[in-house]
């Protein structure tokens, strides 16, 4: 399962063909908001056109999801029937794993053997690891007098909005997905307007899997339009939200304006990945470069800040402008591409301009650029770049969301720590030191939700993955996710 070289990928994209319609109560929909054309980054063509959901089909999903809600027939099975469906229904996702995986790729650019073997493993195994925790999440039983009896019981807490991104689509909708579906609530599902196709067969391959109508709705359209309604629509009960730091507070303004519903977002990040003198030096600004330039850096954990001792700049230079030089971009249909395409012609012009800037401010750009732009005609094709950065430039402050790599020097163990906790963000940081003791206090004082420590983007579904300061304070993964999409009832018996 899973190995790209076994597919017949010429045959698949001949024959697949693209839903354009809102999916609503286990049923296509025709939508009543604006145009919406997917248009591939790997070549321009336009893919599929969907009349977008406007606010007033934002409303009809609420209410499919809220009627099948207090119907009973998803939140009122027993959690292990619950688990059952999502485990046959990660079985058949697995079973339909290149159409989407090719759609990813079409979609977004990512390269076809990362959205087959990476992508839709993690949403296989997503919704297969919650389809059975579900029934070992156990209830609580208080010890109280000996004439009463409490109980603390997790309850759905009813209709989800989620709202999740382009850069990893079905990855990160399956994140938020199946926790929320497997403690028995319904779901309205916004993707990215760019990778909506994907998602829409998603819901469609849920339905046939036997979660019943209204349970998982799917809204294409504009954040602006179905995103704000969403966000402000008063019968949902709780907002999960994937995306940039800006639009996270939006969502939480929508919440203060509506019903104060539960909004958790996980947002932008500027990932240091700091190399102590003592580390493997050459591993870790390898394995860092990797980091950066995966998915065209189009990652929030994108080790895009590399930070090392000053007497090592110029080496870490060459290390990684030597990774920069072998991640060529390519044909994201070539299953031997390192890298596919940005993910729209709008997003390798921002990319661009913050080179071009840091170029323009004095910065010495090592490799990379735009003129990979032309891999294939009309598509957004952007080479990696290393920068000889400023902790104090733009560049190495904001989030590029792009494969560029800030190269960072420090003189001591603190300025590097400070280096690293001097931004906005504090999503994920790296620290690379083969000291034991610098592996725990380093780890410690540095401010972020998830620190690798001699590795890189490593972990499973048991742990949590989320943020702090402006990354948001929301978790996906782990048991802990479950509790986002749960309320606590306290229920006090007198047996006097």
């Amino acid at each position: 399962m899973f190995t790209a070289t076994t597919v017949s990928w010429d045959r698949l994209r001949s024959d697949l063909t693209l839903r354009n319609e809102l999916f609503i109560d286990g049923a296509w929909v025709r939508g009543s908001g604006e145009e919406l054309t997917l248009v591939s980054p790997r070549d321009g063509q336009e893919l599929t056109r969907i009349v977008s959901a406007s606010a007033a089909d934002v409303d009809r999903a609420v209410a499919s999801a809220r009627s099948a809600f207090d119907s009973g027939v998803w939140a009122g099975l027993a959690p292990r029937d619950r688990g059952q469906r999502l485990i046959a229904f990660a079985q058949h996702i697995a079973d339909h794993a290149e159409e989407l995986a090719l759609t990813i790729t079409l979609e977004m650019g990512k390269p076809l053997r990362q959205a087959y073997e990476t992508e839709l493993r993690a949403v296989v195994n997503s919704f297969r690891w919650y389809g059975e925790a579900i029934d070992k999440v156990l209830d609580e039983t208080p010890s109280t007098a000996p004439d009463s009896l409490a109980l603390v019981t997790r309850e759905p807490a009813g209709v989800v909005g989620a709202v999740v991104p382009w850069n990893f689509p079905l990855t990160m909708a399956a994140w938020k997905l199946a926790p929320a579906l497997a403690a028995g609530n319904s779901v309205v599902l916004k993707p990215d307007e760019h990778t909506s196709a994907s998602a829409l067969r998603l819901a469609e391959l849920a339905f046939e899997a036997g979660i019943p109508a209204g349970v998982f709705n799917v809204v294409p359209g504009f954040g602006a339009v179905a995103g704000q309604a969403l966000g402000l629509h008063p019968d949902v009960d709780v907002i999960t939200f994937t995306g940039s730091t800006a639009v996270g507070r939006k969502f939480l303004e929508y919440a203060a304006q509506s019903n104060g519903k539960r909004v958790w977002p996980e947002l932008g990040g500027k990932t240091a990945s700091l190399v102590l003198d003592d580390a493997d030096f050459v591993k870790a600004v390898e394995a860092s470069a990797h980091g950066c330039f995966y998915n065209q850096g189009q990652m929030c954990t994108a080790a895009s800040r590399l930070l090392v001792p000053r007497h090592r700049l110029h080496e870490a230079l060459e290390i990684a402008g030597r990774i920069a030089a072998l991640q060529r971009p390519a044909d994201p249909l070539d299953l031997d591409a390192p890298m596919g395409s940005l993910v729209s012609s709008q997003h390798l012009d921002r990319v661009a301009g913050f080179v071009e800037r840091a170029e323009a401010s004095g910065s010495d750009l090592i490799a990379g650029g735009s003129e990979a732009n032309a891999v294939i005609e009309g598509g957004s094709y952007f080479a990696p770049v290393v920068v000889n950065a400023t902790r104090e430039s733009e560049i190495a402050r904001q989030e590029v969301f792009g494969p560029v790599l800030s190269v960072i020097a420090f003189d001591s163990l603190d300025e590097a720590i400070e280096i690293a906790n001097e931004t906005e963000f504090g999503l994920a940081a790296t620290l690379w030191t083969t000291d034991l003791k610098n592996a725990h206090l380093v780890s410690r004082r540095l401010r972020a939700g998830i620190v690798w420590v001699n590795c890189f983007e490593e972990g499973d579904m048991t742990v949590p993955f989320g943020g702090v300061k402006s990354s948001g304070f929301g978790r996906d993964k782990s048991l802990h996710a479950i509790d986002k999409f749960t309320d606590l009832k306290t229920t006090w018996i007198d047996l006097s």
